[in-house]
């Protein structure tokens, strides 16, 4: 058995901006598994707001003693976009091997088409207006909020998607104040759920506030160990497979989550179709789904999933799995 890592950059073909960054360029990191004549790959976008880097995630993935199996890598490794990539590499490494679809590996039913969001980045209010306007006709709008100004912005998207559903990301950017001061008119403007208002670790005042939308836990919710702290606070949880360290995690997060009451999102890092692939299984059924990773490249990969408008159909064979 062997693993190697390769570095790859795939421009956007916007500036794609949060409450705290910006970028221009998606960076992952592919992670590929060799082992009797068969190779399985699994992508990962290694996140600065975790403590990650593209060279230490790499370092991290090249520092496993072979040989290594999904088993053993949730105790080898924490979670993270480094056991991420080898969890997906090993399921489509054994995926190839044993002639099946990773779905059948898995127990799970076998994936239909999604409907997903498709995310307007932080800008200034004109700018969110104009991409809104041009997005119109998804059914699904992800606004990224966070600054000082936010309300005009919202304000301009809603003016300029006057019948898309709303959801809005703030990434940890608001204090409570500020997000109790904003909630009503979020509300009026048809926001139906806002993702992670507070910053996590300093969500608390989130068990006093009750709103007539959903929260959902993002920065907040990694694995199975996030949920008894999320209790009271959100009613929704964002399952992504590089915070919950791959597809093996995801899973089991699902069925605990669903299991404790907590609503389903899946969502993505700026990554493309081999990151996404695997969470196309985890979001069968999820009430909101955001895999738009791949729409915001200027180019995806040659082997791609297939994107019709805000459907994504589910991973072939020479994509993975």
């Amino acid at each position: 058995m062997r693993i190697s890592v390769e570095r790859q950059s795939f421009p956007l073909r916007r500036t794609f901006a949060i409450s705290r960054e910006s970028r221009d360029v998606a960076q992952v990191l592919v992670a590929t598994v060799e082992d009797g004549g068969f190779a399985g790959r699994g992508e990962c976008v290694p996140y600065k707001r975790y403590r990650e880097s593209v060279d230490g995630v790499a370092r991290q993935i090249l520092s496993l003693r072979m040989p290594i199996d999904r088993g053993s890598l949730q105790e080898r490794l924490p979670p993270g976009a480094a056991r991420n990539a080898l969890d997906c590499a090993l399921w489509d490494l054994e995926a190839k091997r044993s002639g099946r679809r990773v779905w059948e590996l898995a127990g799970l039913p076998a994936p239909a088409p999604l409907e997903t969001a498709f995310t307007i980045p932080l800008g200034s209010a004109s700018e969110m207006g104009e991409a809104a306007a041009e997005h119109a006709g998804r059914p699904v709008l992800k606004i990224k909020l966070g600054s000082g100004d936010d309300l005009p912005k919202l304000e301009a998207v809603r003016n300029g998607a006057p019948t898309a559903r709303l959801i809005a990301d703030a990434n940890e950017g608001w204090s409570a104040r500020e997000f109790l001061s904003r909630s009503d008119r979020l509300a009026e403007l048809g926001v139906e759920m806002v993702e992670q208002p507070l910053p996590a670790g300093d969500d608390d005042p989130l068990l006093e506030m009750r709103f007539p939308f959903a929260l959902c836990a993002d920065e907040s919710c990694h694995d199975r160990g996030s949920l008894p702290d999320l209790r009271g606070k959100y009613g929704m949880v964002n399952i992504k497979l590089d915070k919950a360290g791959g597809l093996t995690e995801a899973i089991a997060l699902r069925k605990q989550a669903e299991s404790e009451g907590f609503r389903i999102m899946v969502g993505c890092m700026v990554g493309t179709s081999l990151g996404m692939a695997p969470a196309a299984l985890v979001a069968q059924g999820a009430e909101i789904v955001d895999l738009d990773g791949p729409l915001l490249l200027a180019e995806d990969r040659a082997a791609a999933l297939t994107y019709e408008g805000s459907s994504v159909h589910p991973p072939s064979r020479d994509v993975w799995g």
